[in-house]
Parts: structure tokens; sequence; C-alpha cells
């Protein structure tokens, strides 16, 4: 049932955009790796809200970090696959 209680919930727990101080539900899922310190096929995540998904993009991209961009719904299915 979704009660405004469960809908409040699901919100709480709901996956929020890594950007300094925004509090908006994820979109994307950034995937990335330094290199120096992970093995090549260990991947780290950041998630953005559409706002920051390019700000983000580029801040591992120039950095040579970044591996994937993809929608969190693909990125969860993908795991759910494993």
């Amino acid at each position: 049932m979704n009660s405004p209680e469960h809908a409040a919930e699901s919100a709480a727990t709901a996956p929020i955009c890594s950007a300094k101080g925004c509090r908006t539900a994820a979109v994307w899922v950034l995937a990335w790796n330094n290199p120096k310190l992970h093995t090549p096929e260990r991947r780290k995540t950041w998630l953005a809200c559409d706002e920051h998904r390019e700000h983000l993009s580029s801040f591992l991209g120039v950095r040579g970090f970044l591996k994937d961009v993809v929608t969190l719904t693909e990125w969860e299915s993908s795991a759910e696959g494993h």
C-alpha cells in the first residue's frame, strides 16, 4: 500500500546526488576508478541528478577516472543480473 508514511520512507531512502549540498534524487550513475589505487576492473560510483551529471562527469573525466555513465535504472538492472 502506498500510504503517506511509506512514500516518505521511500523518499528518505532514495539514492541522492553526490554533488556537494545537493539533495535531489539521483538519476545517473558515474562509474569510475583511480588507476593508481584500484585494479582496472574495480568500479567506484558517484550518483548524479540531471543538473549535476555533466559537472561530476567532467570532474572525473579530466582526471582520467571516468569509465562509464549510465542511468540508475540501468545500473540497478545490471546489478540484479549478476
